[in-house]
């Protein structure tokens, strides 16, 4: 153990700050780029050191206090401390650094990045719902910051006010419950004008557990739905909400309605300008056929289609595929087809059976599109797309699959931003697009 000062050159996505001494990277819990701190050193390793702010001798301009008093010790937030644009340009830069060190190149442009709401942004949640024996009570929120404790959480100020409002009277449900040791997550799923509650149950709820959810959603203005064992067996404790919950999509008079554990974005308003900017950068013509992977609920299939002649959403989960099969016929969007294949096992053959497509939109999860940028890359050229988007969470992944489309297929890449979709957070969502 020691203490040392140092010069703090940038920040990684844990919000560490990042400096170096004697050929080794030392990373600072709780400092920020230009900041002169004196460091704890925990932690020793033969390449890399890890350690604490003790003391900010120089401040940067871009330190904020803490919206919140829980930040420090709950995991859900790591930059709060740290202006909103600068983590903005944080992002920008771990995107381009990934497409520099693993893809080995750089976009022609750079896209503006997609701002939103800094607070009350996040329609979606799991809580960690934990008895606490030796206090006598129940916790409920996030886990504390790289640990498996739930953190005493109060308020949250990323939540919307109404369901951070809601943290202590669930302690108080749970409590009156008859197992509340039982009870490990109750997931947060807002809708419009509707919030979704699932509480994850590891024993059969009595008669008196059941009054009292009912009570507690009268009271709140909530609706409960019921988990017992996995996403699959998710039922409404009251049949009436079961096709309440949906999000809009405005620009394309489109209502989106959804399960409460479906995969949705946790942020709509910036949903709604994702989807607006993926399809701009698209340029759907009203002849194309367009092909979208990894299509969820139809979230950018949908809109595509008010564009286009064809287009063709592909997602690898049946209930997926299928809902959003029903959401294009609610909308009466004939037009929209769907089907259902693993997407991480894609290969050139089927991509070739599928015909021509003018346009292509890929979002993939973390894990990235690398089965379809190697299949892709493989295809006659007269096959394949002329223009593609590509909506990402993994800035790594994302750099391994443009490599692959530009140094195997021939793609150049075109322009390529962030999405600040979770402020406040690591995660960096972007958006790259490519043309051939």
């Amino acid at each position: 153990m020691s203490e040392d000062v140092l010069q703090v050159e940038s920040l990684d996505l844990e919000a560490r700050g990042i400096s170096r001494r004697e050929g080794k990277v030392v990373f600072i819990e709780g400092a920020l780029p230009s900041e002169k701190v004196t460091i704890h050193t925990f932690r020793r390793k033969p390449s890399y050191e890890i350690g604490r702010v003790e003391e900010i001798r120089r401040e940067s301009a871009v330190r904020v206090n803490p919206r919140c008093e829980h930040f420090g010790v709950c995991g859900g937030c790591v930059m709060q401390h740290l202006e909103p644009s600068a983590q903005v340009a944080i992002k920008q830069r771990a995107l381009e650094d990934a497409l520099q060190h693993i893809g080995k190149t750089k976009p022609e442009r750079v896209l503006p990045p997609l701002h939103g709401p800094y607070w009350g942004y996040r329609y979606r949640a799991r809580l960690a719902v934990r008895w606490v024996a030796k206090k006598g009570t129940v916790l409920v929120g996030f886990h504390e910051r790289k640990s498996s404790f739930v953190a005493d959480i109060k308020t949250c100020h990323v939540l919307p006010e109404k369901i951070a409002a809601l943290l202590l009277p669930l302690r108080t449900l749970v409590m009156s419950l008859s197992a509340p040791d039982r009870f490990p997550q109750i997931e947060v799923s807002v809708g419009e004008g509707v919030v979704a509650l699932v509480l994850r149950h590891l024993v059969p709820l009595t008669v008196q557990d059941v009054q009292c959810l009912r009570d507690f959603a009268n009271k709140y203005d909530v609706q409960w739905w019921l988990q017992s064992k996995g996403p699959d067996t998710v039922v409404p404790l009251d049949p009436s909400h079961e096709d309440r919950l949906y999000y809009t999509l405005p620009e394309f008079g489109l209502n989106m309605p959804f399960k409460p554990t479906d995969f949705t974005q946790v942020n709509h308003q910036i949903n709604r300008a994702l989807v607006s900017r993926a399809l701009t950068l698209l340029e759907p013509q009203k002849d194309d056929r367009i092909a979208d992977l990894f299509c969820g609920l139809g979230n950018f299939t949908l809109p595509l289609a008010t564009r286009c002649r064809e287009v063709i959403g592909i997602e690898g989960s049946e209930s997926l595929t299928a809902r959003a099969k029903d959401a294009a016929s609610r909308a009466g969007i004939e037009h929209a087809k769907f089907q259902t294949l693993n997407l991480f096992e894609v290969t050139t053959e089927w991509l070739a059976e599928l015909g021509h497509f003018d346009r292509m939109l890929i979002d993939p999860p973390r894990e990235g599109a690398l089965a379809f940028s190697q299949a892709l890359s493989n295809l006659p050229m007269n096959l394949r797309p002329s223009r593609i988007v590509y909506v990402s969470c993994n800035p790594a992944t994302l750099a391994r699959d443009t490599a692959i489309l530009l140094h195997e297929g021939g793609y150049k890449l075109k322009a390529a931003g962030v999405v600040n979709m979770f402020p406040h957070t690591g995660h960096v969502e972007s958006m790259a697009v490519f043309e051939s």
